[in-house]
């Protein structure tokens, strides 16, 4: 369907739900697992128009359509599994129960970093459940949104209104939130969109799914792997140039080992080859916008004013481009500067001496985000510690591998301004549902719980 007119949107989604609803849940994953395989036949061809459009290195971007294909293959599995519990009842002759039901209609507002894959997590969980779908792209990847919703068409048959497309900008994405008939919205992007966002769809009593901003950080012990910790430290800090909501922003490193670890990762930082991303041999291109170089720019000049040591940030000129290439930013603090407290979505990764891990557990929780957090270490009680209530407060932590990289067999989201949510595999399939408890008399007797008596007698 194509309408420029939203009530007709919004209208044709309610009505594709209600036919969907009705087909049974592995027939629902058959025709998810058909979007798989068309994926497949296309991943070449749809990595391309992500460079295009979000400017990822070619790897990145196949990797990225994998997600997808790879979310469409655990929908087709989950279509089996919407499990619901049976709970003894109290009552004899009484079963208790457990169900869940589609919502209806899932408003999905993404981001231009990940333009194919986070929708495919909502896509495939929200479908397979039985709900259509309203998506609002960002208007740097409206060609990757009509890429997908093509290869989706040509499987679905009478079904193609699942996934309807909402382009636009700020003022779409809060028609969706004001909307009644939207039963979630699902919204990727910065803390402050969230909490724009938000209270519009609280108003109305709405759900929402947010995944929103990190600040995220590695904790780098004197038992540590350096090789493999600079390699890790080095793709979570500068992949997608620094334009992941999991980038790496701050690492604390252990004085025992900081010198030779800033050795490294400086030397590391050297190799790296930023250019072209449709270039197989790039491993970092442009940022998305002049915006994003700017801000970049004003965060570095405000520490240049501050008991600092800054390599790399500036500009390159590569070829003929009239794009914003940069060199990521290494900035050695002594103590905790304000500027380390806020994202930037830019290549710029602080780092600062650590004595006690303890001490560097609280600097990295010190922040409003909590995405994704790291520990490299090889001491057992180190990374026990880290995983323990004690320690990382994100809803992400790794132990020996960076903040970025995600499976999606695992939930991903994150907590405090992160927005709560969780998205891709786990149970996020909960969040596309409405639980029903249902009670079945079964007998011929009326008995009240908690032995109430409510007799005529």
């Amino acid at each position: 369907m194509e309408s420029d007119n939203y009530n007709d949107l919004v209208k044709a989604s309610k009505e594709a739900h209600r036919k969907w609803r009705l087909v049974p849940a592995p027939q629902r994953g058959d025709i998810i697992r058909q979007f798989g395989n068309e994926l497949r036949n296309e991943k070449n061809e749809l990595a391309k128009i992500i460079t295009t459009e979000a400017r990822k290195i070619i790897s990145e971007a196949e990797g990225e359509v994998q997600e997808a294909i790879d979310m469409c293959d655990f929908a087709t599995g989950l279509s089996r599994q919407l499990y619901g519990l049976t709970m003894p009842s109290e009552r004899p002759e009484h079963r208790l129960q457990e169900l869940w039901q589609p919502i209806g209609v899932v408003g999905c507002i993404t981001a231009f970093n990940f333009p194919m894959a986070v929708f495919a997590w909502n896509f495939c969980l929200a479908s397979v459940c039985g709900n259509s779908i309203i998506w609002k792209p960002s208007p740097h990847s409206n060609g990757c949104a009509d890429a997908l919703k093509k290869a989706w068409d040509k499987v679905a048959g009478e079904h193609k209104n699942i996934v309807l497309i909402l382009k636009g900008r700020n003022e779409e994405a809060i028609q969706l939130c004001e909307d009644s008939n939207i039963a979630l919205i699902s919204a990727t992007g910065s803390t402050q969109m969230g909490k724009e966002l938000a209270p519009i769809v609280s108003k109305r009593l709405g759900k929402t799914l947010l995944e929103l901003g990190g600040n995220n950080a590695a904790i780098v012990c004197p038992t540590a792997d350096l090789d493999l910790t600079v390699k890790g430290i080095t793709f979570s800090a500068c992949g997608t140039t620094g334009q992941r909501c999991t980038t790496l922003r701050r690492a604390f490193i252990h004085e025992d080992i900081y010198n030779e670890f800033m050795e490294k990762i400086q030397t590391y930082y050297s190799t790296l080859k930023i250019g072209d991303p449709s270039d197989k041999s790039s491993q970092l291109g442009p940022l998305i916008s002049e915006k994003s170089f700017n801000d970049m720019q004003k965060v570095l000049s405000s520490l240049k004013e501050k008991d600092t040591k800054i390599y790399g940030g500036h500009r390159l000129e590569v070829g003929s481009s009239d794009e914003f290439y940069v060199m990521p930013a290494i900035v050695e603090v002594l103590q905790i500067e304000e500027e380390m407290l806020n994202e930037t979505f830019a290549p710029i990764l602080y780092i600062k001496k650590f004595k006690n891990l303890i001490d560097a557990i609280e600097m990295q929780n010190n922040v409003k985000q909590g995405l994704s957090s790291s520990i490299f270490t090889n001491d057992m009680r180190e990374s026990e510690l880290f995983l323990s209530s004690e320690g990382s407060d994100c809803g992400i932590a790794n132990v020996n591998i960076g903040t970025s990289g995600a499976e999606i067999g695992g939930a991903f989201g994150g907590e405090k301004d992160t927005g709560g949510g969780r998205e891709s595999g786990s149970d996020s399939w909960k969040t596309y549902m409405r639980r029903v408890t249902a009670t079945v008399n079964y007998g011929s007797e009326l008995p009240l719980a908690q032995g109430v008596e409510f007799d005529e007698s």
